[in-house]
Order: structure tokens, then sequence, then C-alpha cells
């Protein structure tokens, strides 16, 4: 938990390429499990639960997090919700799972490049953390 908290601490929101630009351009390796023209979905490399799987827009358009969010952007947040229903059926996960998208700094954010995690497998905790 320390690492991902410093991690969020440590990175530096900018519209220049990320990690997951690297991995849509197929530069970085991933496991992924859905790929459409709008979005791409690959497992987590530090999964939190037995499925722990990160959708993305292929085209950032701005949207860095959540809170850059204009209503351009409506339809890739619901493609990526929607994508989020498609891959939990596709891994499974029946009797439930979890949505989270992490916003700034002290949102645990470490990825300018809006994403949501798609996580599964387990029961999850109320308070999350």
């Amino acid at each position: 938990m320390a690492s991902e908290i410093e991690a969020a601490l440590a990175a530096t929101p900018s519209d220049g390429p990320t990690i997951f630009d690297k991995i849509i351009n197929k530069e970085i390796p991933s496991t992924v499990v859905f790929e459409d023209d709008k979005v791409l979905a690959f497992r987590d490399i530090a999964p939190q639960a037995p499925t722990h799987i990160l959708i993305i827009p292929k085209v950032r358009d701005g949207l860095t997090g959540l809170s850059k969010a204009e209503e351009r952007h409506c339809e890739i947040l619901g493609r990526l919700l929607y994508t989020a229903k498609l891959i939990a059926k596709q891994e499974g996960l029946d009797d439930g799972f979890r949505i989270v998208i992490n916003d700034g700094p002290d949102g645990g954010q470490s990825v300018y490049h809006i994403h949501v995690h798609l996580i599964g497998g387990r029961q999850m905790n109320w308070p999350p953390f």
C-alpha cells in the first residue's frame, strides 16, 4: 500500500505519453483480455484480487483523469463502464465485482490516462481501504 501511495504522489499530470500509450502501441507487453477500436483492457501487473483488469480508452483526448472529463467524453466514459460489464461476464464474475477510478494524488492515481479498475474474484470489503 505504501508503494501505491508513493507512486501516486510522485506521478506528474501530463499530456505527454504514458505507460498506457506504450501498451496501446504494443511497445510494452501486456496480457490483453479485450480490445476493440475504442478500448483496450489488460491484466494489472500488481493485482489486488484474483481478477484485476485495467480498462483504458485508446485515445486520451485530454481525459487524463475523471476530474478532467467534459461533456464530449460521455460516450467513452460509458464505453469504459459497459466494457467492464462485458469483461466481468467473460471472467465469470457472476457474484459481483468492483469498479474503481482513481483521480489525482489523493485518489491514488499514478498514471494520468483515465483507466477503470475491474476487480473481482473475492469478497470486497467496505470501506475499501
